[in-house]
């Protein structure tokens, strides 16, 4: 039974809140039949009561862990109705990411997003970020006039960011750079291996280059070396040095480049090229390489030569990938130094003996 002095506190179609004492009880969705009696009480059907009960008790005690669709159990108030909050998960700095997955109404969305604004607020999260799969495209409107931002983008989902404090945001830029090798793989009679391209600028001008490539998602530098020359010769090497790199900015879609001039030693001489992308290539002897007007014309490949031969005449060291743990996760990845005059140091008793696998073993 409830006290006399029920407080209606929002429509029927809706939900209602009743107040016996200092506690509220929230019953929602149902229609309530008032009928005053002789003692000035009211009362509602006892299994209608009980169900509403066990269904917000339910709702107010779901995990966020264990719910997989995009909203909680956690319910806020907004403008006197309650609204669910998104699901959501630290990112370790002091913020939250929401991972939608599940089809939502806009309006409905839109204000889950602002009750959950307003909740992570008054909690002292900073910075949000939203992973919006590509079906779910209708819902990033309601963000975008929430103050949400794009990010990044990739094939199958949008990154939205939002910053809740009223400060200049301190959220990571998305990735500057894209990286790219290039591959100079020689034998033992000094031949070069060389292709013409099919697409790009420099089609149809008769031009012999060095392998060059875009690493995969990823992928390491001396990997994305290898497969490369793989797919565009046929020719399967081993990877020696990471011999200089170019910086270069307002590249492709204006991102910043970072290239690599990478040294390999051949495994096999066939050759079978790539026929989408490739026109010719063949093994060119080093001397009628460098001959090419355009390689002396054009700096980077001048210095890509130089350095090439200086490293076959054992006047230079590039650098070699060594395989490294990390305290901080399970994965592993690799450092690329100069070996030969670190293990050097180390054996003349100043180094710390940790360095280094060689490189065989990569």
């Amino acid at each position: 039974m409830l006290a006399s002095r029920a407080t209606f506190l929002s429509s029927f179609h809706t939900s209602i809140a009743l107040r016996t004492g200092r506690n509220r009880i929230l019953i929602r969705p149902a229609r309530l039949t008032f009928r005053p009696n002789l003692s000035s009480r009211h009362s509602i059907s006892g299994d209608s009561k009980v169900r509403h009960s066990r269904k917000l008790i339910s709702r107010r005690t779901m995990s966020n862990s264990a719910n997989q669709s995009s909203v909680v159990g956690s319910i806020f108030p907004e403008q006197g109705q309650d609204v669910e909050l998104l699901n959501f998960v630290n990112d370790g700095y002091g913020g939250v990411i929401v991972e939608m997955k599940v089809p939502m109404n806009p309006t409905a969305f839109a204000s889950s997003l602002r009750a959950s604004i307003s909740s992570w607020r008054k909690k002292g999260i900073r910075g949000v970020w939203i992973k919006m799969p590509i079906n779910l495209a209708n819902l990033i409107q309601p963000a975008v006039e929430q103050g949400f931002w794009y990010h990044h983008a990739e094939q199958n989902y949008l990154m939205l960011a939002y910053w809740i404090p009223d400060t200049k945001h301190t959220l990571p830029l998305n990735a500057s750079h894209r990286i790219g090798v290039g591959a100079f793989v020689i034998n033992d009679n000094r031949e070069v291996l060389v292709v013409q391209e099919r697409v790009g600028k420099l089609r149809g001008i008769g031009m012999w280059k060095f392998v060059t490539g875009v690493l995969d998602p990823g992928e390491y530098i001396h990997d994305g070396a290898i497969r490369e020359v793989k797919e565009e010769t046929g020719v399967e090497t081993e990877f020696l040095e990471v011999l200089a790199f170019r910086q270069s900015h307002m590249t492709f879609f204006d991102k910043s480049d970072i290239f690599f001039i990478c040294m390999l030693r051949p495994l096999s001489f066939d050759i079978k090229i790539q026929e989408s992308e490739i026109e010719a290539a063949r093994w060119m002897p080093i001397e009628e390489f460098t001959s090419q007007p355009f390689v002396e014309k054009h700096q980077l490949l001048k210095y890509m030569v130089d350095i090439s031969m200086a490293k076959i005449g054992r006047g230079y060291t590039g650098l070699t990938p060594v395989r490294i743990s990390s305290a901080f996760t399970d994965r592993l990845s690799h450092i690329y130094v100069n070996i030969g005059d670190l293990n050097q140091n180390n054996q003349d008793g100043s180094g710390s003996n940790s360095c280094c696998e060689d490189k065989s073993k990569m």
